[in-house]
């Protein structure tokens, strides 16, 4: 899957917790978040220099976000045959995170699972 068509895929499926996500969607996906919030936030300081929180325009590329990013963590983990519910592992203090970020990085399981066909061989929308 390509850049584009993985925040296409991604902002189309905002709401969708149904399904599998490649690890080319979601680690696309999450660089696309990662840099544009990034310029945001380097334009919201130079537009609000004297502003100590976070800026108006990263907030709301954040906040337009999350559903996305949240629908296409769930579908991640769905590709390695978990269930969504395993995302709150990133909760616990840094072991959650590490044990998430190897699930995140691992091939997805090959053929269908009980979360539908293999992403990388069906549709994408």
């Amino acid at each position: 899957m390509t850049f584009n068509q993985s925040i296409e895929t991604c902002l189309v499926k905002y709401v969708t917790f149904s399904g599998r996500a490649s690890r080319s969607e979601f680690w696309w996906f999450w660089l696309f978040c990662f840099v544009v919030n990034g310029l945001l936030t380097w334009v919201d300081r130079g537009l609000f220099p004297d502003f100590a929180g976070s800026g108006i325009f990263s907030t709301l590329f954040a906040l337009g976000t999350f559903l996305p990013s949240l629908a296409v963590q769930v579908r991640r983990l769905h590709d390695i045959d978990r269930s969504g519910w395993w995302f709150l592992i990133i909760l616990v203090p840094l072991v959650g995170l590490i044990v998430w970020l190897v699930w995140a990085v691992r091939e997805g399981t090959l053929g269908s699972n009980r979360f539908g066909d293999d992403p990388r061989h069906g549709a994408r929308l």
